[in-house]
């Protein structure tokens, strides 16, 4: 028998870190990724010629209201239906809230399970047995599995489950339950919803596992989403097979620039790293986020955010890439060295800092102009009479480098004056 196990579908939902991306194409692109994840889904589905449909929960987003969402999913196990393929579904914490999934008239070839008990449902001509129990509120904080059923010998018996297990990272800890007690159901397969990542919870004669959401919907939920195919026999140990659905994909690149020898070389090793992900990811876009980290010669060439992001995105576009975000931690080695020493540390970065900004204003004096507009108006003529003309651009340029050159010289614990320690 071969099933094909998904969760989490979301669908609809407002997906996160988009400002971001509001200038890109890929952006269009997530607000109908759920969608798009889903019609893949049954696409999947009819492709493997399976033999049931299991969806563990959060078809929907909370208190989504949008009943065109709801159209969109009738229409979809429309297609199953059409297809002869039955569809077993319970109601996760999301789901529970939604006004959509009250009213909504899904086809007969839908199942949807009980909320107040667990309930099974026995397709005698698939030899398939589905147990199971949907949320009637949002917050169900018990144990579920002790009241389901025992299997039905001579079946291929499946559990049906929206719940966090020993309570998943960063997500709530809804219908908490252990390994253990899913196995003591003795179920060939045990679906499960609610966590985000595909991991497989027991693998040995009972199997139970998480299959992940389809779509990636912001940078927390990274790499390849999709559903699980499973497939199974009577008393036996199912196999499983992760196939993908997602139509887009969130990734972040954690750069250690610790062997750069200077900004060329980040950017190559950046390159590169960006050019595998694109292979992995085949014809879907990428949103990357970036982290740059280690010490490294080049940081101090680094510290120009905006031009580090220029050159980032140029990068990112070669292999397809969309840069969501770049975070810059790398530091100089000679603050590495001076670890015991945190002021010196500190002192090396603001070095770095106070030499970008000087640099920005010796090359652009309107900037310095900028800065100095409200000094000009309260004591310019004094100043010009004092030999200082804040509107003369080649003198704001010359200003910029002796503060350069004073603050250096602070920084180091020098008196700039005399050039002897402070």
């Amino acid at each position: 028998m071969r099933l094909v196990h998904a969760a989490d579908l979301h669908l609809d939902s407002p997906l996160l870190g988009l400002s971001r991306l509001e200038d890109s194409d890929l952006a269009d692109t997530l607000r109908r990724a759920t969608r798009r994840a889903c019609e893949n889904l049954v696409d999947l589905t009819v492709a493997e010629r399976a033999d049931a449909l299991l969806l563990a929960g959060d078809v929907y987003d909370g208190d989504w209201r949008d009943y065109a969402t709801g159209a969109f999913f009738v229409r979809q196990m429309s297609r199953l239906h059409d297809e002869g393929i039955p569809v077993f579904l319970i109601n996760g914490n999301h789901d529970a809230e939604s006004e959509i999934t009250r009213s909504l008239r899904l086809p007969p070839n839908v199942h949807r399970l009980a909320t107040d008990h667990p309930e099974t449902v026995v397709l005698d001509h698939v030899g398939l047995a589905v147990h199971g129990q949907g949320f009637a509120t949002r917050a169900v904080l018990e144990n579920l599995v002790p009241a389901y059923p025992d299997r039905i010998p001579g079946l291929v018996n499946v559990g049906l489950l929206h719940t966090s297990v020993l309570g998943a990272e960063g997500h709530d800890p809804y219908a908490p339950c252990t390994p253990e007690d899913l196995a003591r159901c003795r179920y060939e397969y045990f679906a499960l919803g609610h966590v985000h990542d595909r991991r497989v919870v027991n693998d040995g004669e009972h199997v139970a596992a998480f299959s992940g959401n389809l779509q990636g919907r912001h940078p927390r939920e990274p790499g390849a989403k999709g559903a699980t195919v499973v497939e199974v026999v009577p008393g036996a140990r199912a196999e499983l097979r992760h196939e993908v659905c997602d139509v887009a994909r969130w990734t972040h690149v954690r750069l250690d620039a610790s062997t750069c020898a200077d900004a060329d070389e980040v950017l190559e090793a950046l390159d590169a790293a960006l050019r595998g992900i694109g292979l992995a990811a085949g014809s879907r876009p990428v949103a990357a986020r970036v982290t740059l980290d280690g010490p490294t010669p080049a940081a101090p060439a680094l510290l120009d955010a905006d031009w580090l992001r220029a050159e980032i995105d140029v990068v990112a576009e070669k292999s397809g890439a969309v840069v969501e975000m770049v975070r810059n931690r790398t530091r100089s080695p000679r603050a590495e060295d001076a670890s015991a020493d945190p002021v010196a540390a500190v002192d090396e970065e603001l070095a770095g800092a106070v030499a970008v900004a000087a640099s920005r204003l010796v090359e652009e004096p309107e900037r310095a102009g900028e800065l100095v507009a409200v000094l000009e108006r309260e004591a310019g003529r004094r100043l010009r009479d004092a030999g200082l003309d804040l509107r003369d651009p080649a003198g704001l340029a010359e200003l910029a480098r002796r503060a350069e050159e004073e603050l250096r010289a602070r920084l180091a614990g020098t008196d700039p004056a005399r050039g002897s320690a402070a």
